[in-house]
């Protein structure tokens, strides 16, 4: 597993880092011996850059990192904050901000976050910006040694961007989702801004696995936010229409060479791009962390492959795509 910088954080990530939403059981039940299996698997793999939140399961996926005795002595946990009912969406205090992190580290197992990040807060609060003192004051109190952000849209991430303190940023970026490369991917890594990319298969769309009959779990988000009901509808399938998503994702099977997974080319589009640090894939199975680790040591895709796939976004993904980007 290859590593790269997490911007001026220090440290060496895993290029495929673990996404851990699913430890929480919202994409569907996973017990305490499949959750143990996957970061197994993750550590033995070389996977170490983790990315889990308060809100997970209501703490059950920090619980399960925090509990897990297979952790790589270099492990870099980041989690997140904002989200929980006792802050979101006009209750964010200091104090309130701080206690939430310091269960978060009580969960986790440690003294110190090594990253705590804004957990896709309204962007009126981003707006307002007394919430990036706090944080810098909860860092300078030795609570997280780094902060950053996980955001929903460009022009959020860009409000966040305009912070010293911030380390990192977290964004949605994908095959299905390419606006950040645009501008947004060279601001940050000029002001050595760590990028963490999420949804990297777009929900599962860019797995090529779906059709337009796949059911989800009635707790699984790709249910019940399909169209946007439960929160920002960028945060399912990219803001596509699933059905539309399938075609798409179909059509984008011309693309893929015969040796690779079409997740696997989708992660690989991603790393191809040097300002991200680290993309978090999520997993329901142990054996899903083999198959994205993988793509860390794929050759890089042919800058013809790029342009074609620049194009099939911008003609045929583009138009598509549901709220503000």
């Amino acid at each position: 597993m290859k590593t790269r910088l997490l911007g001026r954080t220090g440290f060496a990530v895993s290029e495929i880092g673990l996404g851990c939403w699913q430890l929480g059981g919202e994409f569907g039940p996973v017990d305490d011996g499949e959750a143990s299996s996957i970061l197994a698997n993750a550590a033995r793999l070389g996977i170490n850059f983790w990315d889990t939140a308060d809100v997970y399961g209501n703490g059950l996926s920090e619980h399960r990192i925090g509990t897990f005795f297979g952790k790589p002595d270099d492990l870099v946990v980041a989690t997140k904050v904002g989200r929980s009912a006792a802050l979101y969406p006009d209750k964010y205090t200091l104090a309130g901000v701080r206690e939430s992190l310091e269960e978060s580290a009580r969960r986790l197992g440690v003294e110190t976050i090594d990253l705590a990040q804004l957990h896709c807060v309204p962007r009126a609060v981003l707006e307002e910006g007394e919430i990036f003192g706090w944080m810098d004051a909860i860092r300078d109190e030795g609570l997280i040694r780094n902060w950053g952000a996980s955001v929903e849209t460009l022009a959020e991430a860009e409000l966040c961007l305009a912070r010293d303190g911030l380390a990192t940023l977290q964004i949605i970026f994908n095959i299905f989702r390419q606006d950040a490369a645009r501008s947004l991917l060279h601001r940050a890594k000029a002001e050595e801004v760590g990028i963490i990319v999420r949804l990297p298969l777009a929900s599962g769309l860019l797995s090529g696995k779906f059709t337009a009959r796949t059911e989800f779990a009635p707790t699984d988000h790709r249910s019940f936010n399909r169209d946007g009901e439960a929160f920002s509808v960028g945060e399912t399938f990219g803001g596509v229409p699933f059905e539309k998503g399938v075609e798409l994702a179909d059509a984008l099977e011309a693309y893929v060479p015969a040796d690779m997974a079409m997740s696997q080319f989708a992660l690989r589009w991603i790393l191809d791009h040097d300002a991200v640090s680290s993309v978090i894939a999520g997993v329901s199975r142990p054996e899903q962390v083999g198959i994205n680790a993988e793509a860390s040591g794929l050759p890089p895709l042919s800058q013809q492959t790029h342009d074609d796939l620049a194009r099939f976004y911008a003609d045929r993904v583009r138009p598509h795509i549901r709220g503000e980007v």
